[in-house]
């Protein structure tokens, strides 16, 4: 026999289901038995299926979060002149911005979906410097990163 998807492969091998010839490379070892790609029926899981209305909604919830979060850590830093502060501030921003896409978009998971809350993070890092006045700093980079950090892993 030949298999089916690649007629250059002779095969002894049979689909558990409807009886096509595949081989190796074709098939998928299921509970039941080989089965063609067909039978197996692959699909997504359906907390990684992120239509474009859920990618719409976390970008509204990520843009509505980083303008609260930039306000709030701005006023925090202006407040609390402690060095290591904007570290930690950056960390909570991303955290509660991770978390409210995910709760925003029913706990779906995926890159877009953190793509969106890094770059929320960056946007909240904007409003909380433009807002209160203040000058970059180097330091900022690393609070940043770990802000940035911790919202991409609510969401992968």
């Amino acid at each position: 026999m030949r298999c089916a998807a690649h007629p250059e492969v002779e095969t002894t091998l049979s689909c558990s289901k409807c009886g096509k010839p595949i081989c190796p490379r074709c098939m998928v070892q299921t509970p039941v038995g080989a089965r063609c790609p067909d039978c197996a029926q692959l699909y997504r899981l359906p907390t990684f299926q992120v239509a474009t209305r859920h990618l719409l909604i976390a970008a509204g919830a990520g843009l509505g979060m980083a303008t609260v979060c930039g306000l709030i850590w701005g006023l925090l830093s202006s407040f609390l002149g402690f060095f290591y502060l904007n570290i930690l501030l950056a960390a909570g921003a991303g955290y509660a911005i991770g978390e409210v896409i995910s709760l925003s978009v029913n706990r779906k998971r995926g890159t877009k979906l953190a793509i969106i809350a890094g770059l929320a993070v960056a946007i909240s890092y904007l409003i909380n410097i433009s807002s209160w006045g203040f000058g970059f700093q180097l330091f900022d980079l690393l609070a940043i990163a770990v802000g940035i950090f911790i919202a991409v892993s609510r969401l992968r």
